[in-house]
């Protein structure tokens, strides 16, 4: 006989496919290389003798990572735009095989790419995490 009792357990609870995960990260990872390449080829401008558009660049490269760390809940989020915002842009301040460089050693290029490292790192440091990966069980 059937019979037609409710269940008491709950569902099991749903959570992100792994493809998703993988796709998310993914595009935080383009997401900075996009910024890389942008503000490799836009750095440069200034206002007197003042580098103006690289160090409108910093808040931006605190903000994006800090941002993309909170929404997805973890460091890994704010860590993967400013590895590709770093890939990107130690490559373009590197002399080429042609001898061509995107990001010269001026005092735009160094606020550029020193200010902007200093800020992904503070953006990974107060990013909070949703507790450590090693201690899910």
């Amino acid at each position: 006989m059937i019979s037609l009792q409710a269940s008491t357990s709950p569902p099991p609870e749903q959570g992100e496919s792994p493809a998703v995960t993988g796709a998310a990260y993914g595009m935080l990872f383009v997401l900075g290389v996009v910024l890389g390449v942008v503000g490799g080829f836009e750095h440069s401008w200034y206002a007197g003798d003042v580098p103006v558009a690289a160090i409108v660049w910093l808040p931006i490269l605190f903000a994006v990572p800090y941002a993309m760390g909170r929404l997805i809940g973890g460091k890994m989020g704010a860590l993967l735009p400013a590895a590709g915002w770093m890939l990107v842009s130690f490559f373009l301040a590197s002399k080429q095989a042609a001898g061509d460089l995107v990001i010269a050693a001026d005092p735009a290029g160094y606020w550029y790419l020193y200010g902007g490292t200093a800020a992904l790192v503070v953006a990974i440091m107060v990013t909070r995490s949703q507790g450590s990966w090693l201690l899910r069980r």
